[in-house]
């Protein structure tokens, strides 16, 4: 019988607020030497929150760490990492224009001159070949290299720090098989070097040929903790999503029409974008809300910039009320009568230095009644057109010249909102229209959407948030690696269903 290895890392008690959510409440967990510990949840769950309490970026509010066996408090990142806690991000942290060994040593590189000394060369490349990632070379550039690569980087940055723990978040993302297999038997070998390994991912599969142990956490809590031998797929999708299942199918939306599908104002057809996303079909109709689930990295976001001719596509066709357009650009996008909401509201939809009634007419500026013959602003017609908005869509703020940065998440979504509004779109993209927001402001924007779709408007709602989508969808896509993996009736699924499709490795075609 194997014997137990020696806890790294233990969380006792970890709670941990931000204004209006309950990141984490009393997590308890354990990290052991030799193991590969996998930690699971649906997005929101609180994963990213606790990786990053071990990581010295945040400080809980209660409870507290222990490291082989004696407290300590990170505070910060280079303490944990100090310490021998290393993380390889989802988000590159890489520095472009330096070199793959300047990124891996980064900080802790002995000089000779203005370059790197041969021994820390030599160093980067033994690194590179113990991992397998053989393509890379420690003097390439990584601006020059593909996503694929640059992730690449980002793992044997952090291996090679030989940290006691090593947090591996979503590290398979942007790896084709091949290089998740070099993965997997570096891990492996960490493994029988006594190292700890906490591994997050959405890919269950992954997760039952790495993973020793895995947690579950849902709504900020531990709700399941097992050797991976003692549970099911199946089980683990249960634990992750289900939460007052009942009541969100009971507030699912009944759509008037049943099974009677309306004009399609929507149709793609076979649209892809090349290392992206694959080939995807699909319409939208008048009077329906459709939903797009899956994962974090599924392709959704991806799928939706394209239509709106943010990003190229290398294939495919786009119809518009039965006419097929040509869709290059927003501007364009705007005109063939589509409004788009994106997933990052403070980065790509406001305009932080701009007023409530300059961000929500910006979108008619040069296409609308707002902008006269010469291209200049009418100041009334505008003054009006916010204040109607201000008005219909019950936006708090104390007048239409506040700064949009003051109003409150659901104030400044609705902001965002009108703005799309205004442009009378035939259809409307709603890239998770509800993150970050408070419970009211939440049910309201639900209430606005069908009530959009009930006016004869249809809507593509992009949401990780499964009883999101149940209660407002009438059909719903599921994606995963860019891939289309099923089309539900909303009204004859759930939850289960759609998580089992966003984690099941599509099928070879």
């Amino acid at each position: 019988m194997k014997e137990s290895s020696q806890i790294v890392v233990e969380a006792q008690n970890i709670s941990k607020h931000f204004p209006g959510v309950q990141a984490l409440k009393n997590v308890s967990v354990a990290f052991e030497r030799g193991q590969v510990h996998a930690l699971l949840g649906e997005n929101g769950a609180g994963k990213s929150t606790l990786m990053k309490i071990l990581a010295g970026i945040y400080r809980p509010d209660k409870g507290r760490l222990l490291f082989e066996g004696k407290e300590v408090v990170f505070r910060n990142a280079s303490a944990a990492l100090e310490k021998g806690i290393s993380t390889i991000y989802q988000e590159l942290l890489l520095c472009p224009n330096l070199t793959v060994a300047e990124n891996i040593f980064l900080g802790r590189e002995p000089l000779k001159g203005p370059f790197l000394s041969r021994e820390v060369t030599a160093r980067c490349q033994d690194e590179l070949d113990r991992i397998g990632f053989t393509e890379l070379k420690p003097g390439m550039r990584v601006a020059d290299l593909t996503v694929a690569q640059q992730q690449m980087v980002e793992i044997a940055k952090a291996l090679a720090l030989d940290s006691a723990l090593i947090i591996m978040d979503e590290p398979t993302s942007s790896l084709t098989p091949a290089e998740v297999e070099h993965l997997f038997r570096t891990v492996r070998q960490l493994k029988e070097r006594g190292k700890a390994i906490i591994f997050i991912s959405h890919r269950l599969d992954e997760v039952f040929e790495i993973a020793d142990h895995v947690t579950i956490l849902r709504d900020g809590e531990l709700v399941a903790s097992h050797p991976i031998g003692e549970v099911t797929h199946d089980e683990v999708v249960r634990a992750m999503v289900n939460r007052d299942l009942a009541v969100s199918l009971s507030q699912r939306h009944a759509s008037p029409k049943g099974e009677v599908l309306g004009e399609a104002l929507l149709e793609v057809k076979q649209l892809a974008r090349k290392g992206v996303f694959a080939p995807i079909s699909f319409s939208l109709h008048r009077h329906e809300v459709l939903g797009f689930a899956g994962l974090m990295g599924a392709g959704r976001t991806d799928v939706m910039r394209a239509i709106f001719g943010i990003d190229p596509v290398h294939s495919g066709q786009v119809f518009i009320g039965g006419k097929e357009v040509k869709i290059r650009s927003p501007q364009e996008a705007i005109r063939a009568g589509l409004g788009m909401a994106t997933e990052d509201r403070k980065h790509d939809g406001l305009f932080g230095a701009l007023t409530v009634r300059e961000n929500m007419t910006m979108a008619q500026l040069g296409l609308g009644p707002l902008t006269s013959l010469l291209g200049l602003v009418q100041k009334r017609k505008e003054v009006e057109l916010a204040k109607r908005y201000v008005s219909s869509m019950d936006i708090r703020t104390p007048s239409i010249a506040t700064p949009i940065v003051s109003l409150s998440g659901g104030n400044q979504q609705k902001v965002i909102l009108s703005r799309w509004l205004m442009t009378e779109p035939k259809v409307l993209i709603l890239d998770e229209p509800t993150r970050g927001i408070d419970v009211g402001a939440k049910a309201e924007i639900h209430k606005l959407i069908r009530q959009l779709a009930d006016e004869g408007h249809g809507v593509i709602v992009v949401s990780s948030e499964l009883p999101e989508l149940l209660a407002v969808s009438d059909r719903i896509i599921v994606m995963r690696e860019g891939v289309m993996t099923a089309e539900l009736v909303t009204s004859q699924t759930n939850q289960h269903e759609i998580m089992t499709y966003a984690t099941i490795k599509p099928s070879e075609s």
